[in-house]
Formats: structure tokens, sequence, C-alpha cells
């Protein structure tokens, strides 16, 4: 019994990418010039040309931004976060969801056909590549002429050598322009880790960009499917106004045809059926069956449509960008709930991220509780506790720290390592003191000392620790045990 038998065919096609019998349906649509093409053109290379230079533009001696996530280090733009700024790092991840949010109930899906560098680098690197050494396509999307083996080779190669340079430059804000440069002049003997890495990114890169291609946004990107959540009536996409269009006449028009002077009839509308909006479109679907998980408001078939009506000398607009209640003869309304309600929040997130960052310190401070036995009796009737301190110096400078008994009677402090503290730059080191006070200092086991540590620029951090000792100083007691209170 055949598969045919066993597998019902869908009525109609499920994904874009999929055809009846669930083989690959690849896409290679027709570029169609237009106002809207050069408008991304210009944000694409633009963004190309700020995302490769970042890398190198340093603030402060520090890189611009640096994911250093083996070190737990975040620079952005001359500031580094560490593991220690989890809630303005939470607050910041925070503001962007909502950011996305609010960009996406006003103009829908523009960061994916505009701004995603799956996008940029796929339509306006690799793509045009594809052109180069295939052809343009032509009548129903396919290729000009028949690519030979030559050219298919020269064009994988060529597909490699751009996803090495891509999965380089996306490396380095992971690993730094220096320590990048590094792995690619060493021999991979030396480094075969860090090769290793190199060339997985390369290889996923290649992957995505020469096989895989639109299927990352239909199927892998979970923004499209949340669609329905994040977009109303109001939002801004791109749609087809059939009020104008329907009925179709169903005429042979192509973008390099000349003009018709043949007028429809009157029943007849504008949409000639021409299926260049189709053809054209990244993700191959038609933008006259209605808003479309698939649909990435790149405006291809926006620019498409406007060609055609250009040449049979009718209004441009058939396909434009508006939104599903103005495209449906209801007065639309910018001013709504939700985007109050998403402005509302953004600006309080702002006010909380702003507030942390100006409260951040050059220098954080942790005074913990040593191991092993709470107290020990020294001679001299002195009480010893064992702390662990530990500095973080969040500058870029190597800082010297002093330590200082503020408060807490005739205290003193003893270690077995070298004081003052030098802490390198964004780094923490953690010191085992030893804290001793008079036993008579201690009332009902607890004594309370106040520390203080001061940096180069003599700034101080205050830090409170409370003592343990004996609840009695005349009960003896052995060293590291707490005596009964008395009764």
């Amino acid at each position: 019994m055949s598969s045919s038998h066993l597998l019902p065919i869908p009525s109609e096609r499920v994904l874009s990418t999929l055809n009846a019998d669930g083989s690959r349906r690849w896409l290679r649509p027709r570029l169609s010039h237009g106002r809207f093409l050069k408008a991304r053109r210009i944000v694409a290379w633009s963004l190309i040309a700020i995302f490769t230079a970042l890398p190198f533009v340093r603030i402060g001696g520090r890189p611009s931004i640096l994911l250093d996530i083996a070190r737990r280090q975040f620079t952005f733009f001359g500031r580094t976060f560490l593991p220690t700024d989890t809630v303005i790092l939470a607050v910041l991840l925070l503001g962007i969801v909502v950011s996305v949010f609010l960009l996406s109930a006003v103009l829908g899906r523009a960061w994916c056909g505009w701004a995603c560098p799956q996008t940029v680098y796929l339509e306006f690197m690799y793509r045009p590549l594809e052109r180069l050494f295939e052809g343009h396509p032509g009548r129903g999307g396919t290729i000009g002429h028949k690519a030979s083996g030559p050219r298919t080779v020269a064009k994988y190669l060529v597909y490699l050598l751009v996803s090495m340079v891509l999965a380089h430059t996306f490396l380095s804000y992971f690993v730094g322009v220096a320590s990048l440069q590094q792995w690619m002049t060493r021999s991979p003997f030396d480094h075969p880790t860090s090769f290793a890495v190199m060339a997985m990114v390369t290889a996923l890169m290649f992957f995505d960009f020469a096989w895989f291609r639109e299927q990352t946004c239909i199927v892998a990107c979970p923004y499209g499917r949340l669609q329905s959540v994040l977009l109303d009536g109001n939002s801004l996409i791109v749609s087809y106004d059939p009020t104008r269009g329907e009925p179709r006449q169903h005429a042979h028009v192509s973008a390099g045809s000349a003009g018709s002077e043949a007028q429809p009839a009157q029943v007849a509308g504008d949409c000639v059926d021409c299926k260049l909006c189709v053809e054209t479109c990244p993700t191959g679907i038609d933008v006259r069956d209605g808003l479309r998980m698939e649909c990435l408001g790149c405006a291809q078939c926006i620019d498409a449509c406007d060609a055609v009506m250009t040449k049979l000398k009718r209004p441009m607009g058939l396909i434009r960008y508006s939104s599903q209640l103005r495209i449906a003869g209801e007065p639309g309304r910018m001013a709504r709930p939700r985007l109050f309600v998403y402005s509302g929040v953004l600006l309080l997130i702002a006010g909380v991220f702003t507030a942390l960052v100006s409260q951040a310190k050059s220098t954080d401070v942790t005074l913990l509780r040593g191991m092993g036995v709470p107290f020990t009796e020294l001679a001299g009737g002195e009480v010893a506790n064992l702390v662990r301190l530990k500095i973080t110096n969040r500058t870029h400078e190597p800082r010297t720290y002093r330590l200082q008994v503020i408060q807490g009677g005739p205290a003193r402090i003893l270690s077995d390592h070298e004081l003052p503290v030098i802490v390198q730059p964004t780094a923490s080191v953690t010191r085992g003191l030893v804290i001793a006070v008079p036993a008579s200092a201690f009332s009902m086991g607890k004594h309370q000392v106040r520390l203080r540590i001061l940096d180069d620029n003599q700034t101080g951090i205050e830090v409170n620790y409370a003592m343990l000792g004996p609840y009695s100083v005349s009960t003896p007691s052995a060293p590291g045990v707490v005596p009964r209170a008395s009764q």
C-alpha cells in the first residue's frame, strides 16, 4: 500500500514552504524595485555596518559591547555589569520585552521586515549573491537560467566565506576582538576548543542562510506566532484592499510589460491577478488572503503592486501599509488603552533602571561569617571571630583597599593574607580575616562592630558585623564552645 493511501493530502497548504506531499517548497522570490526596497536597503546596510563596526569601537578603554558569558560580565557602551547586577539586568530585559510589545502594537512586524538580522542578511547579502550566480527569477519565481555545476559550487564557496565573516563578527561580541584575533592567527592545534566554537558557529550560519533560510522566520522564530497577542485591529500591517481590488480581473500583466490601454469592466476590481505580489514574497504567501503569520511586513508586495498599478494608470495603494480596521472601512485609532499601559510600564521600568544604575557603587563589599567554630577565646582574654571579606572592584582600573574598625570598642583585625587588599579591574578577591575584641565587650553572646573599607580615592564603604562570643565572661569555656547562659 502506498504512502498516499495512508496519509490524507491536505486541501490547502499548511506552510508556505511545504508542498502538499510534504516535500520542501523552495522559494526563489522575484526582486521588486520600488520606494520601500530603496528605504530597506539603506536601513539594512546601515545596520550591517553598525553590527560589524561595534566590536572595534571602544568607550573609556572598554569595548562598546562585550557579552563575556564565561566571566559573567556584560559591557554596554563603557559600563560593565557584573553578576551582582542581576536586578539591573533583569529590569533591562523586562524593558526590552515591554518595548517589543509597544512597537508591535504600533508598527506590527516592521522589525521582522526591516531590522531583524535574519531578514537583513538573507535578503540583502545571501539572496543578492544567489541572483549573481544563478540569475534573477522569472515568472513563477523560477531561476532565470539553469545554474551549472561550477556556478553552484562557486555560490556555496562564497556563502561559506560570508558565513565565516559573519560568524567571526558575531563571536567578537562574546570574546572580544583581541581574543578573536588570537584565535584566528594561532594554529587550530593550539586552541582546539575555541577553533571548534568558530567552526560550529560558521556551520550554523551557513546552514541557516544557505539552506534553512525563510523557515527560520516561519518555523523556528516564536515572534510571528505571538502576533495574535501583540497585534490588534489598529496595528500597522501590510494589507490588501479587497473593496477596491475585488472581483479580480484575470489579466496577464508582468512587471516588465507596457501599460495596457484596455479598460476593465465596470464590475471588475483593480486587482488584475498578476500574482506578482505572491512571486515577490520572501515567505511565499498571498497577501490577498488577509493577515498571515508568515508575513514579515517587508513591503515587497507593495512595491510589486504599485509598479503594476502605475503601468495601468491606476492609483497606487491597492496593497499598502494600513490596519485591519481601516481596510474594513472602520475608523482607526492611534491612541488606545494598551498603548497607554505599555508606555506607562515602560516609563516606570526606565525610571527604576536609571535609579539602579545611578546608585550603583564602584565597589561591592560582602562580609560573611567564617566556616568552623563560631568563636575562639585567645590568650589575654580576647574573643576572635573568623570572617570572610569579599571585595569586588567594579571599575576598569586596579584598586587598593584598606580596612578600618570605626565602631565596636578596642577591636583589632588579624589576617594571614597581605593587607591592604589589591583588586584587579572587574575582579573579586576574598580574604579570610580574624576580628578580635575583649571578652568583656560581649552582651548576651553578641557584639556589634562596624568596618570601613577605603579605596585609593578614600571613598569609604561601611559594613556592620555581629560578632559571636560567650554569654558570660565569668563562666570558663573551652575554645570554640559557647557556654550556657546562667539560669
